[in-house]
């Protein structure tokens, strides 16, 4: 299994609902006098061609195997990860891969992440860990969000943290508690905009910043139940696809104008939350960062101190969150709160895979 020691060297995998690559990063986690810290080594990213892209949405919509694709990109991850550390002549104790979900229905008890983590150990003879959502959903709670562990236990400095990416969620303290929900949709429909002017995404948010805002569409977004129910509550490709897209398409507006209209409700939608919980200061992270005119909308709407970490943390805080969370798991102490996800209790989740010897 891995060795008790004051030190751990964790290689975490990554890969959004924005579907734009795998992160990985290899950090070092070490714990004195009960706080944990790390070191962030070394990340990258490995963008995702058009197959890959084919992939997941045929899985999605069932039109491929899901057991070949769960084996196909757990070869995928391995494939990478042994690139990755011969090139770089990391030796890592540990894997911990969240995969890419496929499947979140958790009100039907469903959640998929492929990758295979049977296939990432076999093939890298590491002890890994995957599947981290599943026996949350099993609990009764959402399966996500899973990353408010490692906000309270890396990084405590702040009084919220934000992660811009396919979804935008945020966590925060609140008494002893750890608070953490969804608040709306980001890069998952951004870039599906962005697409369509043939973008792989909108640069700095160039298009948006051209465009005019439609009142009334944004009327018509906040209006969305989603927005009506009280966390722990989390959004998925199934709701956004089934609910906003239809409303946004009513409107027959130019693409720009959409781009526009979405940034202003993302950011009023982040400002909302960040006043309504009374944060004096938050951290933003995820692709969405690096979206200018989003984050100068943010900052119009709210009088929290908005910090954005340079740019690895920018990246990659994800990847060395779930890297942390296989961690505590192979430690067997909680990676998952109750208080997060609506479980029925905190607990350590996540599959684990031994090196066959």
């Amino acid at each position: 299994m891995i060795n008790i020691k004051d030190k751990y060297t964790v290689l975490g995998v990554m890969s959004g609902t924005s579907m734009d690559g795998l992160d990985l990063s290899c950090a070092t986690y070490s714990k004195k006098l009960d706080a944990w810290d790390f070191n962030l080594l070394k990340g990258e990213t490995i963008p995702y061609n058009e197959s890959i892209k084919e992939d997941f949405i045929n899985g999605f919509n069932r039109k491929i195997s899901i057991e070949k694709l769960d084996n196909k990109f757990g070869n995928f991850i391995a494939d990478h990860i042994l690139f990755f550390c011969r090139k770089n002549n990391f030796h890592v104790d540990l894997i911990s891969s969240h995969g890419h979900t496929i499947f979140h229905e958790p009100q039907n008890g469903i959640t998929k992440q492929i990758g295979n983590g049977k296939v990432i150990a076999e093939r890298t003879h590491i002890p890994v860990v995957s599947n981290f959502r599943q026996q949350d959903v099993d609990l009764g709670g959402q399966g996500a969000p899973l990353v408010p562990m490692g906000d309270k236990l890396l990084f405590s400095n702040y009084d919220s943290c934000i992660n811009l990416g396919g979804i935008v969620n945020i966590s925060y303290n609140h008494g002893d508690a750890r608070l953490a929900f969804d608040i709306c949709p980001c890069n998952m429909l951004l870039n599906y905009f962005a697409n369509q002017k043939g973008k792989r995404y909108d640069n700095k948010g160039i298009m948006a910043s051209k465009g005019n805002v439609s009142i009334p569409l944004l009327n018509q977004l906040s209006t969305i139940d989603y927005y009506q129910y009280n966390g722990p509550k989390s959004l998925s490709k199934e709701y956004i696809d089934s609910i906003y897209l239809p409303i946004i398409n009513i409107y027959k507006l130019s693409t720009v104008d959409i781009l526009s209209t979405l940034v202003e409700h993302i950011a009023m939608k982040i400002a909302d939350v960040l006043l309504s919980i009374n944060q004096s200061n938050s951290l933003l992270s995820g692709g969405g960062v690096y979206n200018s005119y989003l984050i100068s909308r943010v900052r119009f709407h709210t009088n929290t101190k908005i910090t954005i970490p340079i740019s690895k943390i920018v990246d990659f805080k994800e990847s060395i969150i779930f890297g942390f969370l296989g961690l505590l798991r192979i430690l067997n102490e909680d990676n998952c709160l109750a208080s997060a996800t609506g479980a029925s209790r905190n607990h350590s989740s996540g599959d684990i895979f031994k090196v066959e010897c």
